[in-house]
């Protein structure tokens, strides 16, 4: 498959252009809408460091699943919104990335096709994890987040992550960037913490959907805390 996906994050520093960011989560719906070679976007927001719930007003995110690179290309080099957004914001990264795999469901579908053009010489693995939260489940999931993130501290195979998501406390998703699939594999099958909540996922049944996918980065545009954190050496 030639589908590829980006992930767009967005900094604004001052009042101003955190106004305007949050007032553009309507605003460019439609425009997106008709963008094309885009079948699938979410605009989201993000909460503060430590996946704290707490929405953190300066960051936003833009998701998009496009049928070809090529359109992915024309949206950032031609797109007058995407223009909009770089003049409004003091920092812009985005990663292109092939689907790996993906399990569930967003939104009713699972928007993500496995790549056939892997590259073997990459060694970054990306992942996204978004869930539904049911209502009555949630101060329980609230309250067990930050002991499940523990392991993510001071993870020195884990080079970026951030909490994201569509609507406060209740649809929420995590992004993570890892040096290797051996550095995620040791988070997701080694820690204490990390197994106990997928036990307590299946025990609550705290979600209405799930989605779970992996991705390869393999190209990114721009810089965060003005560096590309996908850049090791």
């Amino acid at each position: 498959m030639s589908q590829i996906t980006t992930l767009t994050f967005f900094k604004y520093p001052t009042l101003r252009s955190k106004f305007w960011a949050f007032m553009m989560m309507p605003i460019a719906r439609y425009p997106l809408s008709k963008t094309k070679g885009l079948s699938f976007y979410k605009l989201m927001g993000s909460g503060k460091p430590g996946f704290n719930p707490a929405p953190d007003w300066s960051t936003y995110g833009l998701l998009q699943v496009w049928n070809h690179e090529e359109a992915a290309n024309d949206f950032f080099n031609t797109s007058s919104l995407y223009q909009k957004y770089k003049r409004n914001s003091q920092e812009q990264y985005t990663l292109y990335m092939k689907s790996i795999v993906a399990k569930g469901e967003w939104s009713g579908a699972n928007p993500f096709e496995k790549s056939t053009s892997l590259d073997e010489t990459i060694p970054f693995i990306a992942v996204i994890t978004r869930a539904t939260i049911k209502f009555k489940m949630l101060r329980t999931f609230l309250r067990y987040v930050p002991s499940s993130q523990e392991p993510l501290k001071n993870n020195d195979g884990l080079l970026f992550t951030m909490g994201i998501g569509e609507v406060p406390l209740t649809q929420m998703a995590t992004f993570s960037l890892w040096k290797n699939k051996e550095a995620l594999m040791d988070f997701a099958y080694k820690s204490k913490e990390h197994a106990q909540a997928i036990v307590k996922t299946r025990k609550l049944n705290w979600y209405n959907e799930e989605l779970f996918s992996r991705f390869q980065p393999y190209k990114t545009l721009g810089h965060w805390g003005g560096k590309d954190v996908l850049k090791t050496d």
